[in-house]
């Protein structure tokens, strides 16, 4: 029995939710969003909850039973209130400049790194070593989160690069010199 699945999911004030067969789309203050669901989840509106079954107790269903409501419950929470992922850049001469819908990055290559944000996604930078990634899609945000972190990643000896704000790099000990 799934218990994560078998929770509604209540309908704020300010949001709807429509079902047109496998399509889930949830309207709010700060966008629209729209999801294909499985063709064996049934997804239901009424009372201003979403139910979210499934048809039998097979592997399959069950393992889309609750990875569905929580799809859907993270649309209703973006389109209410954005998803936000921190990433700090440590390093000397390592910063970011926002340059209109885009992020310049000095990264210590021999050019500037320039990343495009992606339809749906904005960036704040309150000062240059910190990014902020805003939107209404949690997998996006996340995935575009990922992106920039990979254009240098924490290194572990110095703990030079770009890291999320809560990670903890764990520093490894140089070289020692024989005595």
């Amino acid at each position: 029995m799934s218990r994560i699945g078998n929770k509604a999911i209540q309908i704020p004030q300010g949001v709807t939710v429509t079902v047109d067969g496998n399509k889930v789309t949830v309207q709010g203050p700060k966008g629209t969003l729209e999801r294909e669901v499985n063709k064996n989840i049934a997804v239901t509106v009424e009372n201003n909850e979403v139910k979210v079954t499934r048809p039998n107790d097979e592997a399959l269903n069950k393992s889309l039973h609750g990875l569905t409501r929580t799809l859907i419950n993270n649309m209703v929470h973006g389109v209410l209130n954005e998803y936000t992922r921190e990433l700090q850049i440590n390093g000397v001469g390592y910063r970011v400049q926002k340059q209109g819908n885009n992020l310049n990055l000095t990264l210590g290559y021999s050019h500037p790194v320039i990343f495009e944000a992606p339809k749906g996604i904005t960036f704040d930078v309150p000062n240059p070593s910190t990014i902020i990634v805003k939107g209404i899609d949690k997998e996006l945000v996340g995935q575009t989160a990922a992106n920039i972190r990979t254009k240098r990643p924490p290194e572990v000896y110095r703990g030079k690069g770009i890291k999320y704000a809560e990670e903890v790099i764990r520093r490894k000990e140089g070289k020692t010199g024989k005595k």
